[in-house]
């Protein structure tokens, strides 16, 4: 491994998993775990545990689980090597010197510099004599010198090749400008500047580096905006506009704009709570991240169907990370931006102050689908209203907006209550159907969470995650497994773990969920989580681990015997067993 086992072990012993989890999520303790709502995916009701004793953490609900190094990982969005780096700085140590992955590490960090110097570069060009158009932009949109500045804006000159030529003298390649998104290649192998006669945005992650850009044409050229494309450092679907500036703001929520101008029109008029997507739908990662620096949610989208249809979904995402959702109906203008222009940020105050909630903003948007003179329309509004109710969680709130639905279309409260209850009724029947169907499949409820993994013989793949379970936790058992042999495991997720557990139990290295990490891919250190989930008699330890291999063994000869194994293991295991 590159890192050094031996740091990686001083690391462990000083990063407590809880205390580390507990600095991104609230925690709290039932028993022996600690519980949350998943940071990784959306739910209301913690499924989410962290056992303290064996230092992991695994989620019931999507099935994600390791030590504290694929936390960070996954939490962060970074390789093996830069979760360590994170912990170490977090632990005050400092990180060892090591060759596997540095290679990837020293990219990394170049793209990093050069994304700095090409931000540098495109805000001086603004005092250029050939940026005047994107000064007259700039000046166009009110945008203040010292708003330009706290932006880092800036302007990439119409050339085909000027950012090219620039950074080239400051001793970046060509490759490097192409692995950060900023040059494009042709088929036939030109190298050539992405961003040309625009104005400039530089997309600023929480640490401070510049990770990518969007630019805005000036004239009436397709596509408007074009942005980075995802590279190593950049991933638009995690980071979000301005969220940089943000994450320091005092006022109690975040307002979500769909464009660049608008969330900077609104820093600058006062409101420093304003973020933007990066060129892309709202993602669950956005929600997440989001979620760990607000309780409430504004959004402030356009009022055409294109807008609607992306708050509805917005708001769907939104609720399942537990956030308030509130919706500002801009009057008067097209988007916050025109609106600040014409009334003033006091004007734009008051509109923040009556927004909608996202109840009231969904009942309303059903309400414009259906003419309610009409008998027929009324009842496919008071269905459709009765579905949205009946999925609201409190019964207050179901008797507040069954009733506002059944104001609107004239019938008595008494008719909605019933519709609401009639829908509840049956979805809990379908839930209720579905949970009945999975009971009666008992070799379903021992499958894999990830369907790549789906185990063929049931039985067999049983007694391998008890060996697995066994040899983690007393690596000594190793000497115990007689002819046990990899070839023997039915599944090649399980067989893959124990081989790798082998090897590092014969070159005398300790596994631990966090060492794994960088051996094994994501879903399988979740599916090695999970099978820890499952308690083991550690008293009677040697007898179960026998009982697991005879099981094992006895499964592999039923296959050979049936025809059932691959031709090149049979022929292999038969060579072994001639050979001893």
């Amino acid at each position: 491994m590159a890192i050094p086992e031996s740091f990686l072990d001083d690391l462990m012993s000083r990063t407590d998993i809880v205390d580390l989890i507990s600095s991104y999520v609230p925690l709290q303790k039932k028993g022996g775990r600690y519980w949350a709502c998943c940071p990784f995916h959306s739910e209301k009701t913690p499924s989410f545990s962290v056992t303290p004793d064996k230092q992991m953490y695994y989620c019931f609900g999507c099935h994600k689980g390791g030590g504290a190094v694929s936390f960070v990982m996954e939490e962060e969005g970074v390789g093996f090597t830069d979760a360590v780096a994170i912990l170490a700085k977090r632990a005050g140590i400092p990180m060892p010197e090591y060759n596997e992955d540095e290679g990837q590490r020293k990219r990394r960090e170049r793209l990093l510099e050069l994304n700095k110097a090409a931000a540098r570069w495109f805000h001086a060009n603004l005092s250029t004599p050939q940026a005047e158009p994107g000064r007259r932009y700039f000046a166009r949109r009110g945008l203040s010198k010292r708003t330009i500045t706290n932006f880092g804006l800036g302007y990439a000159f119409p050339e085909w090749d000027a950012l090219l030529k620039a950074m080239q003298t400051k001793g970046y390649t060509k490759r490097e400008l192409l692995d950060a998104g900023l040059a494009v290649s042709t088929d036939k192998g030109r190298i050539y500047d992405r961003f040309r006669g625009r104005v400039m945005f530089p997309i600023i992650d929480l640490r401070g580096n510049v990770i990518g850009f969007g630019g805005r044409v000036l004239d009436d050229t397709k596509p408007k905006y074009l942005n980075s494309p995802d590279t190593l450092i950049y991933n638009k679907s995690r980071n979000l506009f301005a969220m940089n500036i943000v994450k320091k703001s005092k006022a109690g929520q975040i307002i979500l704009t769909e464009g660049y101008m608008d969330t900077i029109a609104l820093h600058q008029a006062g409101f420093d709570c304003a973020v933007a997507s990066l060129g892309t739908s709202l993602t669950e990662d956005h929600a997440r991240l989001l979620a760990k620096y607000t309780k409430e949610i504004v959004l402030s989208y356009d009022s055409d169907e294109a807008g609607v249809a992306a708050a509805k979904r917005a708001i769907g995402i939104l609720n399942r990370v537990g956030l308030n959702v509130k919706v500002l109906k801009v009057v008067g203008a097209k988007d916050p931006d025109e609106f600040l222009k014409q009334y003033g940020p006091s004007a734009f105050q008051r509109l923040l102050d009556q927004s909608e909630n996202q109840a009231e903003y969904q009942l309303l948007q059903i309400q414009k689908k259906y003419d309610l003179t009409d008998d027929e329309q009324r009842v496919r509004f008071l269905q459709e209203a009765a579905q949205f109710v009946a999925l609201m969680p409190s019964p207050v709130e179901r008797e507040v907006y069954g009733s506002r639905a059944a104001r609107a279309a004239g019938v008595e409260s008494k008719v909605m209550s019933e519709e609401v209850e009639r829908q509840r009724r049956q979805k809990s029947w379908r839930t209720r159907r579905q949970e009945e169907r999975k009971a009666l499949t008992p070799a379903a409820n021992h499958q894999p969470d990830q369907r790549s993994f789906r185990y063929e013989h049931v039985r067999s793949a049983l007694a391998e995650e008890g060996v697995i379970r066994l040899v983690l936790m007393d690596p000594s058992l190793f000497e115990r497994l007689g002819s046990l042999k990899e070839e023997q495991f039915s599944a090649p997720v399980l067989q893959h773990i124990f081989q790798l557990l082998r090897q590092r139990w014969e070159e005398g290295l300790e596994s631990t969920l966090d060492s794994l990490s960088a051996r094994l891919a994501p879903e399988e250190l979740s599916h090695l989580t999970r099978i820890l989930q499952t308690p083991e008699r550690q008293g009677s330890a040697e007898q179960a681990l026998a009982d697991y291999v005879s099981t094992i063994q006895s499964e592999y000869r039923k296959r050979t015997m049936s025809g059932d194994g691959d031709l090149l293991t049979l022929i292999r295991d038969k060579r072994s067993r001639n050979n001893t």
